[in-house]
């Protein structure tokens, strides 16, 4: 199945983390995606009466089933346990690399520990994404699904590591902010934006250039306002797609997820929120 996000957004910073005695800040995990098609993908449904699609039994709930609101709940509970217990890893790692200063000085010199987990939490990415029978089959599921948790909450520990400990607690609270408005404007609206994928994968590569044009900057020195305007686009752009991603999880859209889909859904909204925390880091973020 293909969902996807341009790999794209590097977050711009100085220079790397192998020089830890600066104030330079690593690059935060790639986003992954596939370019969008003119079709939905295999896990998405067709919203009732409206397409011509025929969904396979083997692939999805059936449209009555889909339409029972007690399957829907129960799939809906299941997915953001998941994504609490995912939450709740990440904010523990985070809150150790910021408040420990050994734990600090270990992360920024550990080059090889941060790009280890770079490529442990692309791969979890692409095969959660790509490979459908491993996505639903347990156990398989739920240790990449842990893998994927642990890299993530790494990098995102590592990146908090070089803000103050205010900076990082008040962009967790933004963050938790942001999720709980978006989960209830996603209760609340009738506005469909399961049909705008191709509006957010634009917006996407607009945040891609962005970081093109930050990363040329470099050798010229440090622009605030450019690592501003690169935070702020971002920020937005990903607090679209937790919108989307949201409303293709409760349904009684144009596309919907199916409720076999637990774990893609979790990996989603994570991810998303994760991305929205780094930029809220390089928007309001005082350096440490």
């Amino acid at each position: 199945m293909t969902k996807g996000k341009l790999f794209s957004a590097s977050k711009v910073h100085s220079q790397g983390i192998d020089n830890p005695a600066q104030d330079d800040l690593p690059t935060p995990p790639p986003v992954v995606t596939f370019p969008p098609s003119s079709t939905p993908p295999p896990s998405y449904s067709e919203a009732m009466g409206g397409g011509d699609d025929v969904v396979s039994s083997s692939e999805e709930f059936t449209m009555g089933c889909w339409d029972d609101k007690t399957v829907r709940r129960v799939f809906v509970r299941k997915v953001y346990l998941i994504l609490m217990l995912q939450l709740l890893v990440t904010f523990s790692i985070v809150m150790v690399f910021t408040y420990c200063n050994t734990v600090q000085m270990f992360v920024k010199s550990s080059l090889a520990m941060y790009w280890s987990s770079y490529a442990v939490f692309l791969t979890t990415y692409l095969i959660l994404c790509c490979c459908t029978t491993l996505r639903r089959k347990f156990p398989y599921n739920i240790i990449l699904l842990i893998l994927y948790t642990l890299a993530l909450s790494y990098l995102a520990g590592v990146i908090a590591s070089f803000y103050t400990t205010q900076s990082v607690v008040l962009c967790l609270g933004l963050t938790a902010l942001v999720c709980f408005a978006v989960t209830l404007f996603c209760f609340q609206t009738k506005y469909d934006f399961t049909s705008c994928h191709g509006l957010l994968y634009s917006l996407l590569m607009v945040v891609f250039l962005t970081g093109l044009v930050a990363c040329f900057t470099i050798p010229f020195g440090y622009l605030p306002w450019l690592q501003t305007i690169y935070g702020g686009l971002g920020a937005l752009v990903f607090t679209l797609f937790l919108v989307f991603d949201t409303q293709l999880l409760l349904g009684n859209r144009r596309y919907s997820l199916s409720p076999e889909e637990h774990v893609f859904a979790a990996l989603s909204l994570y991810l998303d929120i994760i991305y929205i925390f780094t930029f809220f880091l390089n928007i309001f973020g005082t350096r440490n």
